[in-house]
């Protein structure tokens, strides 16, 4: 009886603990990892949530940029730090369902088992662009290019397996055309050099290059949505431009360390969607052409697994190695 009595104290007290520790959460500064560059589009996303959060909770919410091998080197980050909710990690596919495919036997985190994946926070589909004074004014015409110039056509990506790079593979697979994949550590380089005419092409987030292409310094001639974007009305979708099988979305997805307490996680998890879904965070990212998600953990877990299974895929056929 006695032992038994002291079994539930203990409960009790552990569970006491755990209900102060989510309703105390956060209780000091927050630190949210973007594993890409400033001045991409995960950290124009990174940087918005956090200010929202930092907004609507009171706390500083700091954003930390970890760049380097597609996200791996800021994932590897994350997966050692506490899981006590003060680390949180912003990622693209690419981390999360891609690179798992090309470093075999050199990662050092697993996405589906080393994290808890809180939600799937906005998508937006990447467009095909070219610099603006670029001889191409359409996907046919940088078709007919590719054929005949075999792997002389250049992208530029934001990295080995990321969204863009990814994008280009599909692309090349779809016309049965080659080409030269030109990786960068991030999207903001890679935009540079596309924008200085240093190469031919790129399939970069539509909020990333919306300017650009507004200003005339770029020209984009189709879309992988599968509708047309409400900023970018005039310009087809691949599929409209005689590309099919290229509907693919460049989601930004929110983690933790595995094994946040499950109090906590629900408080996290509520505070990110009541930011997502907040009038001002929808309005700025409506105006670049991307939509919030602002999924389930549970979703999420199904969209990490359907979208590993599908660039798998196209890793393997497409030879895709890390160089």
């Amino acid at each position: 009886m006695k032992f038994t009595k002291l079994l539930a104290v203990v409960l009790i007290a552990a569970l006491t603990s755990l209900s102060a520790s989510a309703q105390g959460w956060p209780a000091k500064p927050v630190t949210i990892v973007v594993p890409f560059p400033v001045g991409g589009a995960i950290d124009m996303l990174g940087r918005a949530v956090a200010a929202q959060l930092q907004r609507d909770l009171g706390q500083p919410f700091v954003v930390e940029n970890r760049p380097g091998a597609t996200g791996t080197i800021g994932f590897n980050y994350v997966k050692r730090a506490p899981a006590d909710g003060y680390t949180l990690v912003v990622g693209p596919p690419a981390p999360f369902s891609v690179v798992p495919h090309l470093y075999k036997n050199g990662l050092m985190f697993d996405p589906a088992k080393d994290f808890d994946l809180l939600t799937v926070a906005v998508q937006v589909p990447n467009v095909l662009v070219v610099p603006g004074n670029s001889p191409f004014s359409s996907v046919a015409e940088l078709i007919a290019y590719a054929k005949k110039n075999p792997e002389k056509l250049t992208f530029a990506n934001s990295g080995t397996g990321a969204s863009d790079h990814l994008s280009a593979a599909l692309f090349l697979r779809q016309t049965d055309t080659t080409g030269l994949h030109v990786p960068y550590k991030g999207g903001a380089p890679a935009i540079t050099d596309l924008l200085g005419g240093q190469v031919d092409a790129s399939f970069q987030n539509v909020n990333a290059v919306l300017s650009h292409i507004h200003s005339g310094k770029l020209r984009a001639l189709g879309l992988t949505g599968d509708k047309r974007s409400a900023v970018l009305p005039n310009v087809p979708t691949m599929a409209e431009a005689g590309v099919p099988g290229m509907a693919v979305y460049s989601w930004q997805g929110v983690a933790a360390p595995k094994g946040l307490a499950p109090a906590v996680k629900q408080k996290i998890y509520d505070s990110l969607i009541a930011a997502l879904r907040s009038p001002r965070f929808k309005e700025q990212f409506a105006a670049l052409g991307v939509e919030v998600v602002a999924s389930t953990p549970e979703q999420f877990v199904e969209l990490q697994r359907t979208e590993s299974e599908r660039w798998k895929q196209v890793i393997e056929t497409g030879g895709i190695k890390v160089e």
